[in-house]
């Protein structure tokens, strides 16, 4: 008994040693918007269930995605939940029930002289980035939301939303101009943007979102390959890390639609971005990768195409059972420093509390 003992107490010193020898500095969270399980089944499957980034993973959890006052959440409550660990109601952003504002983990990195950074193939004012920077009672508010995005002070931006960046902002110009006296490098693609270049960047690439994945080409893995290196540039001077939110957005979209052939091309494409973020951790110590969801969209079933499993092969079907949102637990994914300090099925403000208590940013 006694030598159990010591086993289990040298077991958590040793394990203790390694967390504070090697704390959690940046933070790569990716969401999946609309995957679930079945979503990454489908891609396992369609790849001849040759390993993917997802199968790279150290440690695997689920998450509730319930909203305050529904079963059933959209992006914006989900997306605040994850970026501030508290539930709201649908169509919220960034405020709790009662419309007060909440500080997302983006707002205390920004605060602690972290480097900052969204890239996303929706538009920048979209519900998911938006949960991170935006204050709003609605989700709809796209030209308020733009002002605070211009407020946000997030140091690289890559997605859509030209449409209201190039409104007029006060004296300022345009929105474009307003980022430019705040001493943003303003482009309107990636090749636009020097390879010397270390500073901030707000990189908008279409009026409203991006187009779909057979189209864009590798926006949303290059996007994620050069926000790395900003901010990895940015943190170098400073004694802290960083913090990036990666969104596949449209394999929303895909469910929405019902349109497997679009939902598999979605999924390959923010696969490629998971191993973009991944292979940067293999090389960065202090690098944690999350990737998960704010829901599952479509209600996603993969049965046989028929009954008979004396069969060699029966086929498989995609099926969905909704044009929109589901109630299901959605995966968690985590790769590198602090995986595993996560595990189990948990609430999705439970993952984002422990995410800023990770990162030191919990108050």
């Amino acid at each position: 008994m006694k030598k159990w003992l010591l086993l289990v107490v040298l077991s958590l010193g040793m394990a203790g040693l390694a967390s504070a020898a090697e704390p959690v500095r940046n933070l790569i969270l990716m969401i999946g918007d609309g995957m679930g399980l079945s979503q990454v089944s489908m891609l396992k499957i369609e790849n001849g269930y040759a390993p993917t980034a997802f199968d790279r993973a150290q440690g695997v959890a689920l998450i509730s995605t319930y909203s305050a006052n529904n079963r059933v959440t959209d992006s914006a409550a989900a997306g605040t939940a994850l970026a501030s660990g508290c539930k709201t109601n649908n169509s919220a952003l960034g405020v709790d029930p009662d419309g007060q504002p909440l500080e997302s983990m983006m707002v205390k990195a920004h605060s602690a002289d972290r480097p900052t950074g969204i890239v996303v193939t929706c538009y920048l004012q979209h519900a998911t980035p938006g949960a991170f920077y935006a204050h709003s009672k609605s989700r709809s508010r796209t030209a308020a939301i733009t002002d605070d995005l211009l407020e946000s002070g997030i140091d690289v931006l890559f997605g859509g939303g030209s449409k209201w960046l190039s409104r007029p902002c006060g004296d300022e110009g345009t929105y474009f101009d307003a980022f430019r006296s705040r001493g943003y490098l303003v482009a309107d693609s990636l090749g636009a943007i020097p390879d010397t270049y270390t500073g901030r960047v707000l990189c908008s690439v279409a009026d409203e979102h991006l187009p779909e994945a057979s189209e864009r080409g590798d926006f949303l893995p290059e996007a994620t390959s050069r926000a790395l290196s900003l901010l990895s540039a940015g943190a170098a001077g400073r004694d802290n890390g960083f913090l990036l939110l990666v969104e596949g957005s449209q394999i929303d979209f895909a469910g929405h639609g019902n349109d497997a052939g679009e939902l598999l091309d979605e999924m390959r494409d923010f696969e490629r971005a998971v191993a973009v973020a991944m292979d940067f951790a293999d090389r960065t110590p202090g690098t944690l990768v999350v990737v998960t969801a704010d829901h599952e969209t479509g209600g996603l079933t993969i049965p046989a195409c028929d009954e008979d499993f004396t069969q060699a092969e029966n086929g498989v079907e995609y099926r969905f059972s909704t044009g929109g949102h589901t109630g299901m637990l959605v995966p968690v994914y985590l790769y590198g420093t602090g995986a595993d300090h996560i595990s189990g099925v948990m609430d999705n403000t439970d993952l984002s509390k422990r995410l800023m208590q990770l990162l030191g940013l919990a108050e």
